[in-house]
């Protein structure tokens, strides 16, 4: 017998007791058009993280507190009851994910100072990867086509970016760095996608929002990163991070990743990359190299191959 539900925006639907797992199967097709809104969103992080002048960790933290600031009166006057009704499970788990949130920010931005910002890219966007084994380790099978498509898509950021390590010792600490943001964003996703399936994405990026700017907050209070004392065009480049990467980029694909899943989500989410060259050159005159067209190709072929296996899920 079919289930009546009520979902967390106020939608009575009815829906089988045993509901399909995420996927293209069940997504409405507007999802793939926010899914699209939030990949070019989140392709102005880097532009915007080049051009201010801040330290690394305070950006991070501002966008997520800023973030907060401008949930907080929607959350207050809309979504106040749902808050006291979250379970004890999703409420634990959103507050892991934003903990994550805050592991891939704490460790990605540093390694950008510490090693090639073309080596610290391409292992931090080995997330996909990552989201796929962690599904398999919780006894998901994804499609073979799956695999496939996570790792020619990959190898499209690294046609893009390069692989430039060195034996160096501080490098090659950059290097892991990067790798444990990208593991840690796998984490993020997939915790994500699991809250959402009864949770709203309002309360459960305010909440994952809120875990992230605390945690970040303590983080530049021991390390001495200055959160002040900015000019004008700072705090404006802060303020526009938010508004795009942070409130549109991610807030889209928490709301998209419950009805996409998590492996279609985290494989699109490597189009920032030639995403963020493209901006690069037309607002900060970055030309990209000559691979960026290829790269772009092989990444889209590689997220055509795990759509299709999506579909056919």
């Amino acid at each position: 017998m079919p289930a009546t539900a009520r979902r967390p925006d106020g939608i009575t639907a009815t829906a089988p007791t045993g509901p399909p797992p995420p996927g293209l199967h069940t997504a409405p097709r507007i999802d793939l058009i926010l899914l699209g809104v939030a990949v070019a969103s989140v392709s102005f992080s880097a532009p915007l993280i080049a051009a201010t002048a801040a330290p690394a960790l305070a950006i991070a933290f501002w966008r997520n507190a800023m973030a907060v600031g401008v949930l907080s009166p929607v959350v207050l006057l809309k979504h106040r009851a749902e808050l006291r009704r979250i379970a004890r499970r999703p409420l634990l788990l959103a507050v892991a994910a934003g903990a994550l949130l805050a592991l891939h920010f704490g460790l990605w931005l540093p390694s950008l100072r510490m090693t090639s910002v073309a080596s610290s890219t391409a292992l931090c966007t080995t997330t996909p990867i990552w989201t796929t084994i962690l599904l398999r380790m919780r006894g998901h099978r994804p499609p073979r086509m799956v695999w496939a498509g996570t790792v020619l898509a990959v190898v499209g950021v690294v046609i893009l970016t390069g692989v430039d390590m060195t034996l160096s010792p501080r490098a090659l600490a950059g290097d892991a760095l990067a790798l444990g943001g990208g593991i840690a964003a796998a984490g993020y996703v997939l915790l994500g996608a699991e809250v959402r399936r009864t949770v709203s994405t309002t309360a459960y990026t305010y909440i994952c929002y809120s875990t992230t700017a605390l945690i970040l907050l303590a983080t530049c209070l021991v390390s001495g990163a200055e959160l002040g004392g900015y000019d004008a065009t700072t705090w404006l480049q802060l303020a526009a991070l938010t508004a795009a990467a942070q409130l549109l980029g991610h807030s889209l694909l928490n709301r998209v990743v419950s009805t996409l899943g998590p492996s279609v989500t985290s494989t699109a989410i490597l189009l920032e990359t030639p995403g963020a060259a493209l901006i690069a050159a037309l607002w900060l005159g970055q030309q990209p190299p000559m691979a960026a067209y290829p790269a772009l190709v092989v990444i889209l072929a590689g997220l055509a191959l795990v759509v299709r296996a999506s579909r056919s899920a």
